[in-house]
């Protein structure tokens, strides 16, 4: 109770930071755009959104209440164009300030949540006053209702999350561009400097072998076992190539074998456990594959291991791998490209990259990548209530009574005339309230098959999705 009474004492105090504050703010704002004294809206915004980010700090710590930044991505800086100079609007610069400077410009003034701050400045000290009672009485109530109006007014939009969606996306999508372009580029350099520099020794030997099998029989079969050893290390290059673009043991028999064999063919000794229940998306697995092999090279090269060990799980729906080596350490990205290469491989399905290397060993790279594995689709989601099951499967039993029989059957009847009136509650009717009857039977029947579809779907749209088949009835999930 006092740590509670000591937060809500903080957050008062804030008010003699956040009066001055807004005062200057409305100030600079007022300069800005009244008088035009445009460089002062960065200072402006970026007052207000440190004391906005402090307090979703605050209240994520004390309360638990996740608030997000609602900011939008920031403008990527500007581009040079192929006559060297910048581009802002229709305008031409030589340099990029101007034009970083509008972009900025246009960024904090189109941005909402510029706006929204300013708001909850000017009104978060009314609302800790009005509150005062309840910190002084229930302080936790009080930090409570205090943090559902900070989520109202400072949490992210709709707006801003599919923004740095996109700009996310984005990303992902140069890196993996990138990734691939430096990919082609490594297969044509060992195409051009090894198979094709080969082949062009092979056919040389073979024009002298031509000239040479009339005159000197003996030189030209020394040749002709030269080129055939030629040829044969021309194919083992080759197939080394082709293992590099995607080995067929990994389309063959999945990541766990493939990491297998890839530890037989390492310098290193290596111990491989795997544990995985259903295997990735090919993709997935090449991910995984190419950077497990990229952390052995680096661990046999550059990091003089002599043994390594590599833990393949699963963790739900996420895949977890671990490389662990007793190299010397002293591991870093901004040091190489390959575990920038990693991580750029990995950032295409948001997997992230952790490495811990003090200096002297080991040297431990854990790799995760989320959601990327089947299970999530279905086992590991949760199921439907049993009340929710037993309204379905009631729906799906009776259904079918009021929508064909009751229904499109007594509406046959009726339609060809048929005096027959069986059991079909409609045609006992008086005469103008039976085909609203039937109508009304038919609608509801369909009613009813609509809603025990539905309901599954409202519940778990991924595990309908997943696991919604004709053979499957959803009351028994």
């Amino acid at each position: 109770m006092l740590r509670r009474y000591g937060q809500a004492a903080v957050l008062l105090a804030l008010i003699l930071v956040e009066v001055p504050a807004a005062v200057a703010s409305f100030t600079m704002l007022v300069l800005a755009f009244g008088l035009g004294v445009v460089p002062l809206l960065p200072l402006q915004v970026r007052l207000v959104r440190r004391l906005a980010e402090h307090t979703r700090g605050l209240l994520g710590e004390w309360t638990g209440t996740r608030i997000d930044s609602p900011y939008l991505p920031k403008p990527p800086p500007p581009q040079r164009q192929a006559d060297g100079m910048y581009r802002s609007n229709r305008t031409l610069y030589k340099s990029p300030r101007v034009p970083a400077w509008n972009d900025r410009w246009k960024w904090m003034v189109t941005d909402p949540a510029t706006w929204r701050d300013c708001v909850w400045l000017l009104l978060d000290p009314v609302i800790k006053l009005t509150l005062l009672p309840m910190f002084l009485l229930l302080p936790d109530r009080g930090l409570r209702l205090y943090a559902l109006w900070s989520e109202l007014v400072l949490s992210a939009t709709a707006a801003s999350r599919l923004a740095g969606q996109v700009n996310h996306l984005q990303r992902v999508r140069n890196l993996a561009a990138d990734t691939q372009a430096a990919e082609m580029r490594r297969i044509e350099r060992d195409l051009h400097d090894g198979t094709q520099a080969r082949l062009v020794a092979i056919g040389m030997t073979l024009g002298a072998v031509e000239q040479l099998v009339d005159t000197d029989p003996a030189a030209a079969k020394a040749l002709l076992s030269k080129a055939k050893e030629a040829s044969s290390e021309t194919l083992t290059e080759l197939r080394t190539v082709i293992r590099g673009i995607h080995p067929p043991v990994l389309a063959e028999r999945g990541l766990g074998d493939a990491v297998r064999a890839l530890a037989i063919d390492s310098p290193l000794r290596v111990s491989v456990d795997v544990d995985l229940a259903h295997r990735p998306e090919p993709p997935v697995e090449a991910a995984a594959y190419f950077a497990v092999s990229e952390l052995l090279s680096n661990a046999a090269r550059h990091g003089g291991a002599a043994t390594a060990t590599i833990d393949i799980s699963s963790n739900g729906p996420d895949l977890r791998i671990s490389v662990t080596d007793d190299g010397m350490g002293g591991a870093d990205p901004s040091k190489g490209t390959g575990l920038m290469g990693i991580e750029r491989r990995l950032a295409a399905f948001d997997g992230v990259l952790a490495l811990s290397s003090p200096p002297g060993g080991p040297t431990t790279v854990t790799m995760h990548m989320p959601r990327v594995l089947p299970q999530h689709w279905a086992g590991s989601l949760p199921k439907l209530p049993r009340w929710k099951a037993a309204v379905v499967a009631t729906l799906w039993l009776t259904s079918w009574c009021p929508l064909f029989p009751q229904g499109i059957v007594a509406g046959i009847f009726k339609v060809f005339g048929i005096e027959e009136k069986s059991w079909f509650l409609a045609l006992y009717l008086p005469e103008p309230w039976q085909w609203p009857a039937i109508l009304f039977m038919i609608t509801l029947g369909a009613a009813m098959y609509l809603t025990a579809a539905l309901l599954p779907a409202c519940h778990n749209k991924e595990r309908w999705l997943a696991e919604a088949t004709p053979r499957r009835l959803w009351f028994s999930r």
